[in-house]
């Protein structure tokens, strides 16, 4: 096994090739705006079903956006040392709505091959020294990949390599939201004995990982088509019948993954099918096909990962167990995470940031919001949380306005710390309608950014609707109501103005509202009126 002491990182740029992939979407109430890392295992690439993955995330239907930028990032080593070079196929970062970063990871050159020396240590390094610099990736102008929220997909060897980056970026300060291992197989490390002599890093769940989820199966049992391995504090999720698709279940498992991200029938990812017999079979009733399982809980699916559901059934694993318990996150306390061996606190961290309430607010009031953090410094040190509204989910533009700044006390690697706090609300820098919210912490120039999953309805101050009423035939009449976009009307009538009847209700989309009534016959007088509804 080749290991390098000290490792030198050199890159360049190809130029880009734009290639703009558009995908269905829906309204959301959860964000995008994080980087999702796709990377292979043995004799991989990227070419394949990592590229059929990586273009149908932004397909899938809670996708918040119609853009999103997309990067092949590919590793090599040379004369002893590692470099990397970057390719962008789609999106400007500081131009797209969505913020989502999709990075296919490859390191096909590194990965096979009977003989090959290049362990995943070494090449965790080089990643995720790449993934820590300002200046690594020229188009994102000074900012790391890592002051995103994280999401690592890894199958097989890939596996081994992402739970090594996130032990790597957790010595040095930086929570990774999720870790997604599809049946990992680490090189004669973890049980397994392989015929190729490289020791592999073992698949671990590090302290500084949010959730992590591993699908894994064992159906295999030869070096053609191998087993992965159960993780512990990841939520557990073996798979049991993997006929078809592959017809080899190690490859199988990315294909399940992959179905729960495209929910087409039949669909490929461009190296294998899913059909209805796959979907009737790969998941579980609660699974629904795949759309209820896998690619839900990231951030872009916006599942509970705190839900006690079992999706096999009782006695199998919960969703939560996947959910960091080493600190009291809302899934309670346990020691489901292995210690890092050191954190030198270079960045900080948001790792959760929520609304309190799911209520309209009303221009003019406060915002009740909770956000939990960890910056391993001394708590004599002091970093700033800033909060934002924002019109899309891209905190790199210029749709957003600050509403407020804390100055926060360092937590040391042994704590997080939480805090609750109020958010005014006000017309100056919130205008009616529908918000993102987004925090950014910083701290010695290094910022980290996360977006609450629960967006704001903003209305208007309350103010009295008008009504203008004209007889348009013998028996119609059209009353039109004018007020503020986003306020709820009633519009009522009455016969005496003691007792008023609903005709009704409205939520305007713009100042005025047309409707149509039909008094019953030999009415011989109607009065309207309109009521805000609270």
């Amino acid at each position: 096994m080749l290991r390098q002491s000290s490792i030198r990182i050199w890159f360049w740029n190809i130029a880009a090739v734009f290639l703009f992939l558009t995908g269905v979407c829906a309204p959301r109430t959860g964000p995008a705006a994080g980087v999702t890392f796709v990377t292979h295992g043995y004799s991989g690439n990227v070419t394949g079903w990592i590229s059929g993955m990586a273009n149908k995330t932004p397909a899938y239907p809670s996708f918040p956006g119609t853009n999103f930028t997309a990067y092949t990032l590919t590793f090599n080593y040379s004369s002893g040392s590692y470099y990397y070079q970057w390719t962008r196929t789609s999106g400007a970062p500081s131009a797209t709505d969505s913020g989502e970063i999709i990075v296919k990871l490859d390191w096909s050159a590194l990965a096979g091959g009977l003989f090959s020396t290049y362990s995943t240590f070494d090449v965790a390094n080089a990643v995720s020294y790449a993934l820590l610099q300002t200046n690594a990736i020229a188009d994102l102008g000074g900012h790391a990949l890592v002051e995103y929220p994280i999401h690592l997909i890894g199958h097989s060897r890939g596996g081994s390599l992402i739970s090594e980056i996130s032990r790597l970026l957790g010595t040095n300060g930086v929570w990774v939201d999720h870790l997604t291992t599809l049946d990992p197989h680490p090189l004669n490390n973890d049980g397994f004995s392989d015929f190729p002599p490289g020791v592999d890093a073992p698949v671990r769940t590090y302290q500084n990982v949010l959730f992590h989820d591993n699908y894994w199966q064992n159906m295999g049992g030869n070096f053609t088509v191998p087993n992965g391995e159960p993780v512990a504090g990841a939520y557990q999720r073996q798979l049991y019948n993997l006929s078809g698709g592959y017809s080899s279940t190690h490859s199988d498992v990315h294909l399940w993954y992959h179905g729960t991200i495209d929910w087409a029938t039949p669909t490929s990812d461009t190296e294998a099918s899913l059909t209805s017999a796959e979907r009737t079979n790969w998941w579980t009733a609660y699974e629904n096909h795949g759309t209820n399982a896998g690619f839900l809980y990231s951030l872009i699916g916006g599942g509970d990962r705190l839900s006690d559901a079992q999706p096999v059934g009782p006695g199998f694993p919960m969703i939560r167990d996947g959910y960091n318990q080493w600190w009291d996150f809302g899934a309670g306390v346990v020691s489901n995470r292995v210690t890092l061996t050191s954190n030198n606190g270079g960045w900080p961290n948001l790792i959760k940031f929520n609304r309190t309430t799911t209520n309209q607010i009303v221009q003019g009031q406060s915002l009740s919001v909770k956000y939990y953090y960890q910056w391993a410094q001394p708590t004599n040190s002091s970093a700033t949380v800033d909060f934002y509204s924002d019109d899309d989910f891209n905190p790199f533009n210029s749709n957003q306005k600050l509403l407020a700044q804390v100055v926060v006390p360092g937590t040391t690697a042994t704590n997080v710390f939480s805090q609750t706090l109020a958010l005014a609300l006000d017309a100056a820098n919130v205008a009616p309608g529908r918000h993102a919210l987004f925090a950014k912490i910083t701290a010695r120039d290094r910022s980290r950014y996360l977006y609450a999953p629960e967006l704001v309805q903003v209305v208007a101050v309350p103010q009295p609707p008008m009504l203008d009423i004209s007889k348009l035939n013998a028996t119609e009449y059209q009353i039109g109501v004018n007020g503020l976009a986003g306020q709820i009307i009633v519009l009522q009538n009455s016969t005496n103005l003691q007792d008023w009847l609903a005709l009704a209700t409205n939520t305007l989309t713009g100042n005025r509202w047309i409707y149509t009534n039909t008094p019953p016959v030999n009415s011989s007088r109607q009065f309207y009126r309109a009521v805000l509804n609270p």
